[in-house]
C-alpha cells in the first residue's frame, strides 16, 4: 500500500488513539498525576486539561474542516506532555504503576517512548499539509 493511499485510514487510528487516551485520563486520574512534574501545579487539573485535549484533537483531527489546526494542536500538545513523559522515566512514580519486579522493565519502556514524540509530532505534522 503506498504511504499516499494510507494517509487517510491512518488519520482515523490517530484520532482514535487521542481519543482513547483523553478517556484514559479521565478513568483514573490521580495515574496520570503521578506522571507530572512536581514543579507544576495541580497535577489532577492538568491530566483532566490534557484529557480535554486529546478528546477534542482526536476528533478535531478526523474532519477535513478542523484536521489542520488538530493536528497543529497536537503537535503543540506533544510537546507540552514531553516534560511529564521524562519527569515518568526518571523518577520512581512507574513503581507503583507496575506488579513487583517489573518496575526496571517499565523504567526503560519510559526512556524508550521519548524518542518515538518526535515520531508522533511528525505523523501529526503529516495532516497540517494540504
Amino acid at each position: 500500500m503506498q504511504l499516499t493511499r494510507a494517509k487517510r485510514p491512518l488519520r482515523y487510528v490517530m484520532g482514535l488513539v487521542y481519543v482513547v487516551a483523553g478517556i484514559a485520563h479521565f478513568l483514573a486520574p490521580k495515574s496520570f498525576a503521578r506522571a507530572v512534574p512536581p514543579r507544576l501545579p495541580r497535577p489532577v487539573g492538568l491530566v483532566y486539561l490534557s484529557g480535554v485535549a486529546e478528546l477534542v484533537l482526536g476528533v478535531g483531527v478526523l474532519f477535513d474542516r478542523t484536521r489542520r489546526p488538530s493536528a497543529w494542536g497536537i503537535i503543540a500538545l506533544l510537546a507540552a506532555v514531553f516534560p511529564a513523559n521524562v519527569h515518568l522515566a526518571r523518577s520512581d512514580a512507574l513503581d507503583e504503576f507496575v506488579p513487583e519486579g517489573y518496575a526496571g522493565v517499565a523504567r526503560v519502556a519510559a526512556w524508550l517512548r521519548l524518542p518515538f514524540q518526535p515520531a508522533l509530532m511528525a505523523w501529526a505534522w503529516w495532516y497540517t499539509r494540504e
